[in-house]
């Protein structure tokens, strides 16, 4: 075998080893990331208990919380480990429980999907995923109507569904934010594309907006 069929196996090699190495180190990421989420959601979901126990003891049928009130407060955060986190988001039909941290960073999103912008209080929240199995990469695998829930730093308990799941450019920064003309969702969560091109994003209608009037402080 001639000089140059040599060469063109060893580059052969290099690429097969290549993609080994970073098939071996997604799986390896994605373990991590669902292991720290697993973590963080435990403790936080503790927390947001013993939050929600100290807020019956000052409940009463007639009390409305602070939130509605006050809608332009800034949600309750809980540290942990350094990080400040808002709250607890479930989708049952993707068998996901993660917590969600206040502020978004790339760094952040190695740990847990991050608050990209907005409030649950004011019905406009987006969150932001990265597209690890145990986070955000199944979202292009919800269905129209699926639940989702989103539990605050107090225990508030909001119930959503999926009203809409479409592709964004990954630089359309305002078709993310907009408000649809029908005003028909209150929150949004979205991921990048294997490609890095495009975003996975979920429009969520809220279900039951008198929930805070209903004293529900029960954490799934």
């Amino acid at each position: 075998m001639n000089k140059r069929g040599n060469l063109f196996i060893a580059i052969g090699l290099l690429f097969i080893a290549a993609a080994f190495g970073l098939t071996a180190y997604n799986f390896w990421d994605n373990g991590r990331a669902e292991k720290a989420a697993a973590g963080e959601t435990a403790v936080l979901s503790e927390k947001i208990s013993e939050a929600a126990e100290d807020s019956l003891d000052n409940f009463t049928s007639d009390a409305v919380p602070l939130y509605v009130r006050y809608p332009d407060m800034e949600m309750p955060t809980v540290e942990i480990n350094g990080s400040g986190y808002i709250g607890i988001l479930e989708i049952p039909s993707l068998g996901l429980k993660l917590p969600v941290k206040g502020d978004y960073s790339l760094a952040g999103l190695k740990e847990a999907p991050c608050r990209y912008s907005g409030s649950v209080y004011k019905d406009n929240m987006i969150i932001c995923g990265h597209n690890y199995n145990s986070h955000f990469g199944s979202l292009k695998n919800l269905e129209g109507g699926a639940e989702v829930s989103f539990t605050d730093g107090d225990g508030n308990l909001f119930a959503y569904q999926v009203v809409d799941i479409v592709q964004i450019d990954g630089n359309d920064v305002e078709g993310m934010e907009e408000s649809s003309e029908a005003d028909s969702w209150d929150m949004t969560l979205f991921t990048c594309t294997l490609s890095g091109q495009k975003r996975v994003t979920v429009r969520l209608e809220r279900l039951s907006k008198n929930l805070e009037t209903e004293g529900n402080f029960e954490i799934g």
